[in-house]
């Protein structure tokens, strides 16, 4: 199955997550790589080819929106639905997380 197709059923890859983290404000490719750079104390670093690939596959998704502007940067944010799947992929991660403690804590 390929990820577009799981996105399409809101499953996000870790890349689409970061990048919708970013995208809760409105941003353009470049500062959304400095966001995710800078709120990760530099452990993560997303290269222009991933950025711009998940973009767009978020962009299909319907996830994001471009916002319309005169500036040559293409600026996006989420869109209704997308935030929805963020929470939703956001608590998803929180109860496996959940349940890989448990399981830890009991071995």
């Amino acid at each position: 199955m390929s990820r577009t197709s799981a996105l399409a059923h809101g499953e996000l890859t870790d890349a689409a997550l970061h990048v919708m983290l970013a995208l809760t404000r409105p941003r353009h490719g470049y500062a959304v790589m400095q966001f995710l750079t800078e709120r990760s104390d530099g452990r993560l670093t997303l290269g222009p080819a991933s950025l711009y690939t998940t973009l767009k596959k978020l962009r299909d998704a319907g996830f994001i929106e471009e916002l319309d502007g005169d500036d040559a940067r293409r600026v996006h944010r989420l869109t209704p639905r997308g935030r929805g799947v963020l929470m939703s992929d956001i608590d998803r991660r929180r109860r496996l997380l959940a349940m890989a403690d448990q399981i830890m804590e009991t071995t």
